[in-house]
């Protein structure tokens, strides 16, 4: 008689697939709580201490940690030592591995959690048994998610033999299952040493979505969470309406709203291409998208919009008066969404923790053969940070202009020049190979804007051209990282115009 052993945490369709095996002649040996689950429901089940001869004991820890249960999941069928062993021994084989695992990552969740109770959440005889049956998965067929269930059921019901190709597919499934719970794990264990960049790095990731393609056509892409979860994050956005998300859409979604968390005041961020071409705060948030459409209402088109208070029927009416592809907020009222309805493909992405605390974790790039990984740039810089280097100090106006115009070069590509005026970016250069190149295309970009306006860079100047780009175009204070070997060459023009400059030692490449 075929045998299955189950023994589940999330129990989740686990009485259907139970009856559907007893239909199918197959007897089950189960433990602790999923044994009472199944016997509860009238499902004849068998306990396995009664397979073992040993109750379970040590609150539960010991149980399946046995040559009756391991030796029925790992015996070769057509390996002759192998079945004299199980026949010497009157060990029964196993068919089906029906197993998932404590909810270790549902437990660290809680941020009340204590280490000890982290452990005890720790899965021993679950991935043992597992592993073992999924490595002996020409004989065995092993099930780890209730997602798979339907189809176990159907082919029991059918009385189906399962095929090699399927039970392979359900081994991979097992192992990717067992190493994502490991990472977990060993994440969380790592984090409590304090090692920041251990000598192996595990990370986990579930799959979200399939994507039409990726950056071009011809590539194909899919969307990932990290379970290493971070606020706010794209990930836990809702999609009120639209079609489906692109590889491109999320990339600039997630760039966004990376920037849009930089403030706390109303503000309103459009992007195209991973750099932001609008910026602009105001008193509301009407105000504020008023001013980041106004700093560039060319490259908007197509773009994303992201705001961080809630998207009122006005501003709605105004989005629909342009071709966006995505609108995210921390809310809507009744009145904007049904505005927003009425443009059928715009991606409209409900994001409530947009108003919660940032919590950033690391970044990873990935690049052929390999990941650079690095802390995230969470870096901010206040008033407390500035460092006056000029003969003429900042007015209280334009070092509030400075934050703001810093707060979004930190988020274009590099070489980056940001210029802004009244909380509202008038100029950005971006990506450039230098940075008075960048600096240019602001300026050319800004026009007659660019009198009394600031300017910020995400890096030190190595020589004083940008400064006197700055000059010609009425700049009349700058902000910059500082440490060139020339600084004082920049100092110097700043000084001779009457520009106030000020240092923040921080620097912010992106690329």
């Amino acid at each position: 008689m075929a045998r299955a052993l189950i023994s589940v945490s999330d129990k989740t369709g686990i009485v259907e697939l139970g009856k559907a095996l007893v239909r199918a002649g197959i007897e089950i040996v189960s433990t602790g709580g999923t044994y009472k689950a199944l016997s509860q429901a009238g499902v004849a089940v068998t306990e396995v201490s009664a397979i073992t001869g040993f109750p379970e004991m040590m609150d539960g820890r010991v149980k399946t940690l046995h040559p009756m249960i391991h030796g029925g999941l790992l015996a070769l069928r057509d390996e002759t030592s192998h079945m004299q062993a199980i026949k010497e021994h009157g060990i029964g084989l196993i068919d089906f591995v029906i197993v998932n695992l404590y909810p270790f990552a549902k437990t660290i969740a809680n941020p009340d959690v204590v280490l000890e109770e982290a452990i005890e959440n720790i899965d021993i005889g679950g991935p043992s048994m597992l592993r073992a049956a999924a490595k002996n998965y020409r004989f065995v067929v092993t099930a780890v998610d209730p997602a798979d269930y339907p189809m176990i059921i159907a082919k029991l019901d059918h009385q189906e033999p399962f095929s090699e190709e399927e039970r392979f597919l359900l081994c991979a499934k097992v192992f990717r299952h067992t190493a994502k719970y490991d990472a977990i794990i060993a994440d969380y264990l790592t984090k409590k040493t304090g090692a920041a960049y251990p000598e192996d790095l595990t990370v986990a990731f579930t799959k979200v979505q399939g994507l039409r393609y990726g950056e071009n056509p011809h590539q194909t892409a899919a969307f990932y969470q990290s379970h290493f979860a971070e606020t706010p994050s794209l990930v836990d956005a809702t999609q009120v309406q639209g079609k489906e998300l692109s590889y491109n859409n999320i990339q600039d979604a997630g760039a966004a709203i990376d920037l849009i968390t930089e403030f706390d005041q109303p503000t309103v961020v459009a992007l195209k291409h991973m750099n932001p071409c609008g910026v602009g705060t105001g008193d509301t948030i009407f105000e504020a998208w008023e001013r980041a459409y106004a700093a560039d209402p060319i490259s908007i088109f197509g773009g994303i919009v992201a705001s961080n208070r809630e998207v009122t029927e006005e501003m709605a009416q105004a989005l629909t008066e342009l071709f966006l592809e995505i609108v995210i907020a921390p809310s809507f009222t009744e009145g904007a969404l049904e505005r927003l309805s009425k443009k059928k493909n715009v991606r409209v992405l409900l994001l409530p923790s947009l108003n919660r605390e940032v919590m950033r974790r690391f970044a990873m790039k990935s690049v052929t053969g390999g990941f650079l990984v690095q802390d995230a740039d969470a870096k901010t810089i206040g008033v407390e940070d500035l460092k006056v280097v000029t003969k003429r100090k900042p007015t209280e106006q334009e070092v509030n202009e400075l934050l703001f115009a810093w707060r979004v070069v930190k988020h274009v590509k590099s070489n980056a020049i940001v210029l802004t005026k009244e909380g509202q970016t008038i100029g950005v250069g971006a990506g450039q190979m230098n940075r008075v190149g960048a600096a240019k295309i602001a300026i050319e970009q800004a026009g007659d804007l660019s009198r009394s306006s600031v300017m910020a860079s995400d890096a030190f100047f190595p020589m004083p051209d940008t400064v006197e780009e700055a000059v010609k175009a009425g700049v009349t204070a700058i902000i910059q990282p500082g440490g060139s070997i020339k600084d004082q060459a920049s100092i110097d023009v700043a000084d001779e115009h009457g520009i106030a400059m000020v240092f923040t030692g921080v620097r912010h490449f992106k690329h």
